[in-house]
């Protein structure tokens, strides 16, 4: 008898596991879970036309100028703000480093909204001038951790521009750098259907028997800017659509917030990242970007901080309140548009960190058994969202790997490690 029921129960254990077996094969290839490598804080949008070499470490000399001209201390940089003096000042010397160092983490082209349609001629130059600026900082080592265009995208009216111009982008980038970057991004926009999406892996493809490199080598970011891009007719979620259809090629979700805004009815007056329209639609790309590996971007306040001191000081409020939103909503990434937006963005982002670090680090602690008690019994998503808040810390330069490693008792390659676990793996 109980042989027979240890052999009912195989058969039924194979049967499951045959039964499943598609929609196991299907959850590891289209949820394989949170991505490795850094993300970068920001992504910084500048008209192609305005691109040069060494334009990183040109913004962070004005970002530097502008926290000397407009807050020259911590008190003064807290109170504009409205972030907590004392995090500001142990954030401070960290962010004065970062923008000197490094002010910029990743760096766009745009040949898109920001850049206009100048003609053939003069956008081909351009596109020249961008991959030579390129290719010259990565020769001097002064290249931004990402970097790369947002051509104009699959629409009617703009798409055969938008081909030649990543055609020629990478010709000439291919010619003067000899490969392919690692940290190269590409961002397509104004997307309206899945069928953009697939003819931009189509598109890819071919670029890549075009110019000899390996199959899958270029990837996108896929810009959430249009109602259509989020809701399909049939009141499916297309976003979520888009992202098979990329076939492990879309890298990210960029929020684009002030074309979805206005496509949405809402007045310029009144159009932000916290707009109920814009809260709705990031909602909608968290859940479709969850466990795929696929990053999410918010996007970027316009109001920049220039002109009177008082002019800057609500400019950087804003900005401050805003970065600080996105980050608690789970959105680690945004844009900028203006080198005195830079200190802003390291700032906010630091004192998060920060102010997250201790109380992460304790239940993270416990939770690997180092200390006994604790009021919180955590499970492991939560244990990997946790590592996770303190490995974007460690990537951005707000926490130091030995801090992390006395508060957490585990090195930082074991909380990378924790931070990319997929979520339910043993």
């Amino acid at each position: 008898m109980a042989k027979d029921s240890q052999r009912d129960l195989a058969e039924l254990v194979t049967g499951l596991d045959a039964r499943l077996a598609d929609a196991d094969a299907r959850l590891a290839r289209e949820y394989p879970g949170a991505r490795g490598g850094r993300q970068p804080v920001h992504s910084v949008y500048v008209p192609a036309d305005r691109i040069g070499p060494g334009l990183a470490a040109d913004w962070g000399e004005r970002a530097l100028a502008s926290l000397d001209t407009y807050a020259p201390d911590p008190a003064d940089l807290a109170r504009v703000t409205g972030l907590d003096e004392e995090s500001v000042a142990g954030a401070l010397p960290r962010v004065r480093a970062k923008l000197a160092d490094e002010p910029i983490e990743d760096l766009r082209a745009d040949f898109e909204d920001g850049y206009g349609t100048p003609g053939d001629e003069a956008e081909d130059a351009h596109t020249r001038a961008v991959a030579e600026a390129f290719v010259s900082d990565l020769a001097e080592g002064t290249a931004t951790p990402y970097f790369g265009i947002r051509m104009k995208g699959m629409e009617a009216a703009g798409r055969h521009r938008g081909v030649r111009t990543l055609d020629l982008f990478l010709r000439t980038l291919l010619e003067g750098h000899g490969s392919l970057p690692d940290n190269l991004v590409l961002t397509l926009p104004k997307i309206t259907s899945v069928e953009q999406v697939e003819a931009m892996v189509w598109l890819a493809g071919r670029l890549e028997e075009r110019f000899d490199l390996p199959a899958g080598r270029l990837r996108f970011e896929l810009q959430i800017e249009t109602p259509q891009s989020i809701l399909l007719p049939d009141g499916t979620v297309a976003v979520s659509r888009m992202i098979t259809a990329g076939r492990g090629r879309v890298t990210a979700l960029h929020y684009g917030t002030y074309d979805y805004s206005a496509a949405c009815g809402i007045t310029a007056a009144h159009q932000s990242l916290a707009h109920p329209v814009a809260d709705h639609a990031k909602s909608v790309m968290q859940v479709a970007a969850a466990g795929t590996g696929v990053w999410l971007s918010d996007g970027g306040s316009n109001i920049l901080p220039v002109g009177t001191p008082e002019e800057v000081h609500a400019a950087w409020r804003l900005h401050a309140g805003l970065i600080r939103r996105s980050l608690e909503r789970g959105f680690y990434q945004g844009w900028d548009l203006h080198p005195h937006q830079l200190p802003i963005r390291h700032l906010a982002g630091h004192v998060f960190y920060r102010e997250a670090f201790a109380p992460a680090a304790a239940r993270l602690r416990t939770y690997l058994g180092s200390v006994e008690g604790g009021n919180v019994a955590d499970e492991p998503a939560t244990a990997q969202a946790l590592a996770s808040v303190l490995a974007q810390g460690l990537r951005c330069g707000a926490l130091d790997e030995a801090e992390v490693a006395e508060a957490t008792g585990t090195d930082a390659v074991a909380l990378l490690a924790l931070a990319t676990r997929r979520v339910g793996q043993g």
